[in-house]
């Protein structure tokens, strides 16, 4: 596909935007001068990335040459980088593609992840741990932050609930996908007789609302103070500092309890909060918008059953796209890239079609 002329539409653009940002009262609307910086930034990479595809586009015509030549040993070695080369182009190429798609603003966004307990028990809840420990894995080798955000620990191990926030370059854009119900098959260390069990979590993928997204005004909300619960040490068990905020128009609670401090509870809190009126108000516009869709990557709502993990037959599968793969171990371990890649290369598929870019 011949990008030259997307390409410089979004040249122009830049520059557009340069100027805009340059300008005395570009501030005035925290909102806007966000979105628009979010967009500076990405038009940016999306140039040097533009860029790259053309030096690497000219190495392989190069190396292409050369391979040809008389040069026994250059053509050796320019015949050893011509696939090295190729694959370079093609995942610059499929990069160039995801970025030249109407942009979703929450893509480059921070995000909250919360995993619930559903269906087989303690089982359920340990399976809960699992996933955490998974993503949290997958973050550390993204160069990502992990901050803790509340939890509600199960006597059996895992988590009946637990809310954490993940912090980093597009977070959002990788970690969308797996918002679901997440279902295991395995034989608990528990079951004496070595049958398989069935169990269920929940995983709600969040994009982190800013205040300017949502407004929640003092009047909207009662706030709730209280000793924490379970585990966590003296200084968390004897004080006042778990926070509770009901958000009155829609009755949504939120409850943390990670911190000493309830200041700092009762901030984490709010994200919570803010995040959670956010989706509502994207799931209502989507509805709205586009009754009809459904996406190939499914919904994202909570209810949907999106992946199986099932550890006799050592694969996970994917039930939105009819991926398995078969390093359940390694999966677990935090190695998602080929499933998320997955995933993305089916929206974008998709969105492209919709976009007329096929």
């Amino acid at each position: 596909m011949d990008y030259a002329t997307l390409i410089e539409r979004k040249r122009l653009r830049l520059a557009e935007l340069e100027v805009g940002i340059a300008a005395p009262d570009f501030f005035n609307d925290p909102k806007r001068a966000g979105d628009l910086t979010r967009e500076h930034a990405s038009i940016r990479k999306l140039l040097g990335m533009w860029d790259r595809y053309g030096q690497t586009g000219r190495e392989l015509e190069e190396s292409v040459v050369l391979a040809k030549g008389e040069d026994e040993e250059m053509a050796a070695m320019a015949a050893e980088e011509v696939p090295v080369l190729e694959e370079r182009l093609a995942g610059l190429s499929v990069e160039i593609q995801y970025a030249l798609l109407p942009r979703d603003p929450s893509e480059d966004r921070d995000a909250l992840v919360e995993i619930r307990a559903g269906t087989g028990g303690d089982e359920a809840a340990i399976f809960a741990g699992d996933l955490m420990r998974m993503y949290m894995r997958y973050a550390e080798g993204r160069g990502w932050k992990v901050e803790p955000m509340d939890a509600s620990a199960s006597d059996a191990g895992g988590f009946r609930e637990v809310i954490f926030k993940v912090s980093g370059e597009e977070v959002f854009r990788w970690l969308k996908y797996e918002s679901g119900v997440h279902r295991v098959q395995r034989v608990p260390a528990t079951e004496a007789q070595g049958r398989i069990h069935t169990s269920t979590a929940t995983v709600a993928v969040l994009p982190e609302a800013e205040e300017v997204d949502v407004e929640i005004r003092a009047d909207e909300i009662r706030v709730e103070v209280c000793r924490a619960s379970g585990s966590g040490g003296q200084g968390v068990n004897t004080t006042d500092s778990a926070v509770q905020i009901m958000h009155l128009p829609t009755g949504l609670i939120v409850r943390c309890q990670d911190g000493r401090s309830q200041i700092k509870n009762k901030e984490k809190a709010m994200t919570v909060l803010r995040s959670r009126l956010l989706e509502r108000r994207q799931t209502e516009e989507a509805a709205k918008y586009s009754a009809h869709r459904k996406s190939l990557i499914g919904s994202g709502g909570r209810e949907e059953k999106v992946r199986t993990y099932n550890y006799p037959q050592n694969r996970v599968t994917d039930h939105r796209i009819n991926v398995t793969l078969y390093h359940l171990p390694a999966f677990m371990d935090g190695d998602l890239e080929d499933m998320i890649g997955a995933l993305q290369k089916s929206e974008m598929e998709e969105r492209m079609a919709e976009a007329g870019m096929v």
